[in-house]
């Protein structure tokens, strides 16, 4: 594997560690220091990815016409600041502060994510793309885990404040190591040398917006994920603020299901993408929309009995690993191999654009649902409603037209 992408993924670890201390337990905070209901949680947390998500095409043009490292990197800066910021607004509880923050916290990745994967899609391509594409993945988790474990335990004792501001400290650390030892990519080096990749056949007047809007498929795919993240995103707030709130989960037990989440991913995910080689992508999506409806539904099964509460949150987590693992193959890899030569960047930015929306809706959805108080199984029966058209259109439609070649992981 190139140096490059061994030092993103290392990177990835320490980036992971910064904003999983703080940014998973933000739902927590509105509630339990801000006393909102779960309504007005879900609105607010809708509404900071609103300007991110229509940043997202941009960010991707932008890595097409001006480079992956110097987009990526300046998105970085961005989000160090951002979560510094955070923590001085939760000192003050200043909810709008923590609000703007979190707005500028998305900005950076509706930058830096579709400059990264067009980054680790330039120096690699085929079986090498979607093993790139999961040690980044390890790394994160890796991260990610060490982040919760410490996040959940670290607000107990010290605050959420306190804690953020650890966590913009930690990621100024992982800005500086990718800065020092990040290279420009091929595609970087031809756009700073003044050789611009061939324009896409048909782009015509219009460029990578005409290409986008003729390419039905590819919208159709990412209509699908759109749809199934209505289910899906009830994984990343949704579903550790019902643990906590709703069935009283302390954070450290929160904590521990998030981290092992992490740990579970770090330990599955490289053996899972070696099984996934030679699949098809879009069975992969199928396959793991289906088990994230199937850890959820057993999580509303067994919240019912008190004593099971822990252990059905922890098997809920086992098996949505397992579907976040299977859909993370497809999710980073198909989009950048369906994209022309020289729209990769772009098509990433579509596609987070797209899915993002559906991500959007899925809090609101929930915190809506969550305030119904329903008991567990209605509640997580009703949210997973979502996953069925987006299973059947993925089936139906999706699968069968994706052309071989750029399907197979």
């Amino acid at each position: 594997m190139d140096r490059n992408l061994r030092w993103l993924a290392f990177g990835a670890v320490v980036r992971a560690a910064g904003l999983s201390l703080i940014l998973p337990f933000i739902a927590l905070y509105l509630r339990n220091v801000l006393r909102l209901g779960y309504g007005p949680i879900g609105i607010l947390l809708a509404l900071l990815g609103v300007l991110p998500l229509a940043v997202y095409p941009f960010g991707g043009a932008i890595a097409d016409r001006l480079g992956r490292r110097a987009l990526f990197l300046g998105s970085l800066v961005l989000e160090a600041a951002s979560v510094i910021a955070v923590g001085v607004a939760m000192r003050e509880r200043l909810l709008a502060g923590v609000l703007g923050c979190g707005v500028g916290t998305g900005l950076a990745g509706a930058l830096g994510g579709p400059a990264l994967s067009a980054y680790v899609a330039d120096l690699a391509s085929g079986s090498d793309r979607t093993q790139g594409f999961t040690w980044f993945r390890i790394g994160w988790n890796v991260g990610f885990t060490g982040g919760v474990l410490a996040g959940g335990v670290l607000i107990g004792f010290v605050g959420f404040p306190t804690v953020g501001l650890g966590a913009g400290a930690t990621l100024v650390a992982s800005t500086v190591l990718l800065a020092v030892v990040l290279e420009p990519t091929p595609y970087d080096r031809d756009r700073a040398a003044g050789r611009p990749r061939p324009a896409p056949a048909g782009a015509g007047r219009g460029g990578t917006w005409r290409v986008l809007a003729a390419d039905r498929l590819f919208l159709a795919f990412c209509a699908t994920f759109a749809v199934a993240e209505l289910s899906v995103g009830q994984w990343s707030t949704v579903f550790p603020l019902y643990a906590n709130s709703v069935l009283g989960l302390p954070y450290a037990e929160v904590g521990l299901g998030l981290g092992l989440n992490g740990v579970l991913v770090v330990v599955a995910q490289a053996p899972t993408t070696r099984a996934a080689l030679g699949h098809r992508h879009t069975s992969l999506m199928l396959l793991g929309v289906g088990l994230y409806v199937l850890g959820f539904v057993l999580f509303g099964l067994t919240a019912v009995v008190p004593a099971l509460v822990l252990a059905g949150f922890l098997a809920a987590v086992v098996v949505l690993t397992m579907g976040e693992n299977v859909l993370s193959i497809p999710m980073t890899t198909l989009p950048s191999n369906l994209a022309p030569a020289g729209e990769i960047g772009a098509y990433n930015g579509a596609f987070f654009a797209i899915t993002g929306a559906g991500m959007l809706l899925a809090t609101t959805f929930g915190g809506f649902v969550l305030a119904r108080g329903w008991p567990a199984p209605i509640t997580w029966a009703v949210l997973m409603v979502p996953a069925l058209p987006a299973l059947a259109v993925g089936y139906a439609y999706v699968a069968k037209r994706v052309p071989d070649a750029p399907n197979r992981a």
